[in-house]
């Protein structure tokens, strides 16, 4: 069964349920350092914890979007030598920064892999960088979270 692609919107920060603002706000005094863990963070924004982790990777402000263009791609990658390479070739090769690497250890076969990519530089759109990683043999999976 196909995974539907996240779509995103831009919306006025008014029309948006509560919950939302309470998570981005909860992740914005984590960002900051202003509250240290998540605990204390959901607690002085107001939501709760479950509420946090269910939807922080859906809500980030706007600015965080367009400033320094840096996305998350998270790739889970066949286990075999130069998957690895071949990806972060192909990023540089598209005019992609690659920023940081956190590499899962394989098992069953694959590794979960996230990217943090300066996008300011592509020769072509996000999407269209997403499509070519989704065509490459040693990838299984290729997705950009959201948030």
């Amino acid at each position: 069964m196909e995974q539907a692609k996240p779509r995103y919107f831009i919306v006025e920060s008014t029309v948006l349920p509560e919950i939302y603002l309470k998570v981005a706000e909860a992740k914005r005094l984590l960002e900051t350092g202003e509250e240290r863990t998540v605990n204390a963070a959901a607690r002085r924004s107001g939501v709760s914890r479950s509420a946090y982790y269910k939807y922080k990777d859906a809500i980030r402000p706007f600015q965080d979007m367009v400033q320094g263009r840096i996305v998350t791609i998270q790739i889970l990658l066949r286990n075999q030598p130069g998957a690895l390479s071949s990806v972060l070739n192909l990023l540089a090769d598209r005019g992609g920064n690659v920023l940081t690497i956190n590499q899962a250890i394989p098992g069953g076969g694959a590794a979960a892999v996230t990217v943090g990519l300066e996008t300011s530089g592509l020769s072509a759109g996000l999407e269209e960088l997403l499509e070519e990683l989704r065509a490459r043999p040693e990838v299984i999976r290729c997705e950009v979270p959201a948030g």
